[in-house]
């Protein structure tokens, strides 16, 4: 064997190497959840995510699986501190909000998330003058993990005013990256027809934010990535307002998340469920006489 078909060879190994690598999670099969969402979970998300108050008595079911699959197939970590279920379900939420029109969409590019108590640095210490990041899709040899902040977690579900959501932004990357790269233009999502009109959008809505012409959180400027993860948190927390100040970026964000938010009613305030309200599952059955009764015995 001569000794260019021995590089040919080993050139061909590593290659091979790297793309298995790249693609592994790819291969990844997501397990089914098989057991009945417990009644607990779903009081927690009545009382902390809105969005889920907007859904149909249809289509809570369909979250609530997503909520068990996403939480059955995706280790959550705490680095430094301590999670609960109210944690671990409002991770869950922010992954399903994104692409709850699409049901069969897994996040097979995502093994574990890592809580942090808050900010870190780019070294992913929790100690420092440094430590300005909120949430981090890994790369390298953190590729198929997120680092996120708990109290940046909590934070966006607790002020649905700021047009903020951390872990929304972070999920939005990872559907972003669903096609290969994370550049802003998520091709799993967005039918060919209207990619130059989402580019060109976007560099005029960046040139806005650099004039000091737009109400959009500056961080979206940093690049065409950016953008779509800052502009995507405005969709789901302040849809309404995107439609009257941005109305052909919001139109652009229905094409690619195929939902109409502006037909939701986001409230501030946290929604609580009394012994007496409905029950809502949708049963018609009162709370403490249905999913509640354990409750109220």
């Amino acid at each position: 064997m001569s000794n260019i078909t021995i590089v040919v060879i080993f050139i061909i190994l590593i290659a091979g190497f790297i793309w298995f690598n790249e693609n592994r999670l790819k291969w990844r099969r997501w397990k089914n959840p098989s057991k009945t969402f417990l009644t607990d979970w779903r009081k927690i998300l009545i009382t902390k995510v809105s969005y889920y108050n907007n859904l149909t008595a249809e289509e809570r079911p369909r979250f609530e699986y997503k909520i068990q699959e996403f939480l059955q197939n995706v280790r959550i970590t705490g680095i430094s501190t301590d999670i609960n279920e109210t944690d671990r379900l409002l991770l869950a939420a922010s992954a399903i909000i994104p692409i709850f029109a699409f049901p069969a969409w897994q996040y097979v590019n995502l093994k574990e998330v890592l809580l942090y108590p808050t900010h870190f640095d780019s070294d992913f210490k929790t100690e420092g003058g440094e430590r300005r990041i909120l949430g981090m899709v890994g790369t390298g040899y953190m590729d198929g993990k997120m680092i996120l902040s708990k109290r940046a977690l909590r934070h966006g579900f607790s002020n649905e005013s700021d047009k903020k959501n951390t872990a929304i932004h972070e999920f939005v990357h990872l559907i972003d990256k669903a096609d290969g790269s994370i550049d802003g233009i998520p091709s799993t999502l967005l039918e060919k027809q209207y990619t130059i009109p989402w580019i060109d959008l976007i560099k005029q809505k960046i040139d806005e934010i650099y004039e000091g012409k737009s109400d959009i959180n500056p961080y979206g400027a940093t690049n065409k990535s950016e953008f779509f993860a800052v502009i995507s948190e405005y969709f789901f927390e302040r849809p309404k307002l995107l439609k009257a100040k941005h109305p052909k970026l919001y139109d652009l964000l229905e094409e690619i998340f195929n939902q109409t938010m502006t037909s939701k009613v986001l409230k501030k305030k946290s929604k609580n469920i009394g012994r007496n309200d409905p029950c809502p599952c949708g049963s018609g059955e009162k709370f403490k006489r249905c999913c509640g009764k354990e409750h109220y015995k």
